[in-house]
């Protein structure tokens, strides 16, 4: 079995890492040369990722061995996929990486090969999108090759371990390519379910993040009402939370390139069939979680105002600009927006974010400033002020 991973970002790398520590002679293709060039050196390209230098280190032009052409691939006959989906201003998916994959692909497809998408898309993307393009570009048609789709279920920090780990799933177009991807990811992935569609498997991975999307809408709201009401919402958080009860953490709202995204595949979905009550609380979330940039501004213009300096004059420092802790991404990054916000507002704005240099942060259009030495300081859930 030769295998292929196109697309060696920070969740293809991983995988294309373990496959090639399971045995598995893989070939890494992705369009940025110089990455290839890295890892094929040896070198990680993605050195915040716990456990994948050791595994770079020993793998890289040997066992896995990356480059930028597709004809490079040609003489595998399992491809995973793994690109980037993003979305436009409308909330609409822009397939662009997705379909130039794809067609790709489609140009050394054989009969008899496997192909298996894992970036998150809208459900029924697989059987319709990708079957019609690598059918398109290869003359071939199903039941002539194999596609499934297998979800991926990551978290950047902590890849390695989740690949190892957590529980995998895989859907077929049909059964035969089911059973056929499963096969192959057995050889790698520990803890496996194969369940009956590449469409069931797509929305699993959708609801997922549509569930954490909607909790961390309903934290966002609950937060409020506890500060209305005089609560220490974290307190009632600590002992709310039990087995049957998980409030999640308030926050500036939900960055990344997933939990803010997936949502409007359902939503988009919905309303295209003229079912938009069918997604009302999804709709909901996204108002209220998009409301606490403003939400957050108030609160630091009133910090500021009890400051024994002009308001223009105060020091604020927004702790921590990348998405998430432990991920140096910018993408939908809330706290960036919410400095830009205050900076619209004329205020006396600085950022720090321990992944960052002052040189990155300077690069950004920002002014970089140590937390200890800032008047007030606004991190994901609180206000912290000198006295």
């Amino acid at each position: 079995m030769k295998i292929a991973v196109v697309g060696l970002g920070n969740a293809g790398l991983p995988l294309a890492a373990v496959i090639a520590e399971k045995g598995f002679k893989v070939v890494g293709v992705d369009v940025d040369a110089r990455r290839c060039s890295q890892i094929n050196k040896g070198i990680n390209p993605i050195p915040q990722e716990p456990e994948l230098n050791e595994l770079i280190k020993k793998h890289g032009g040997k066992n896995l061995i990356a480059t930028s052409q597709y004809k490079d691939a040609a003489n595998s006959n399992f491809y995973i996929v793994i690109v980037p989906l993003f979305i436009d201003d409308n909330h609409q998916p822009d397939f662009k990486f997705v379909k130039s994959a794809f067609r790709n692909i489609g140009k050394i497809l054989k009969k008899g090969d496997c192909v298996v998408l894992e970036t998150t898309v809208p459900p029924k993307t697989t059987e319709t999108l990708i079957k019609k393009w690598l059918e398109e570009e290869s003359g071939l048609v199903l039941g002539d090759f194999y596609l499934a789709h297998s979800p991926e279920r990551i978290m950047t920090g902590y890849s390695i371990s989740r690949l190892k780990e957590f529980p995998k799933i895989v859907g077929g177009v049909d059964t035969k390519s089911g059973k056929k991807a499963f096969e192959v990811y057995k050889k790698f992935v520990s803890n496996l379910s194969l369940v009956s569609s590449a469409r069931v498997a797509e929305f699993i991975k959708v609801i997922e993040g549509c569930y954490r999307f909607a909790n961390i809408a309903l934290a966002n709201e609950l937060f409020k009402i506890a500060e209305e009401l005089e609560i220490d919402f974290f307190e009632a958080r600590e002992y709310a939370n039990h087995e049957y009860c998980d409030i999640h953490m308030p926050s500036t709202g939900v960055g990344g390139h997933c939990i803010p995204v997936y949502p409007w595949f359902l939503i988009n979905e919905m309303k295209g069939k003229n079912k938009i009550e069918n997604s009302l609380l999804l709709r909901t979330a996204h108002l209220i979680n998009e409301e606490m940039i403003e939400f957050w501004a108030e609160r630091i213009v009133e910090g500021c105002m009890k400051i024994d300096k002009p308001i223009n004059e105060v020091k604020i420092c927004v702790q921590g600009i990348t998405f998430r802790k432990g991920a140096k991404s910018l993408y939908n990054s809330r706290n960036l927006a919410l400095a830009k916000h205050l900076m619209e507002k004329k205020l006396n704005v600085f950022v720090y974010d321990e992944l960052l240099s002052k040189e990155e942060i300077v690069e950004l259009g920002l002014k970089f400033i140590k937390p200890d030495v800032a008047d007030l300081v606004f991190d994901c859930f609180a206000l912290e002020m000198k006295k």
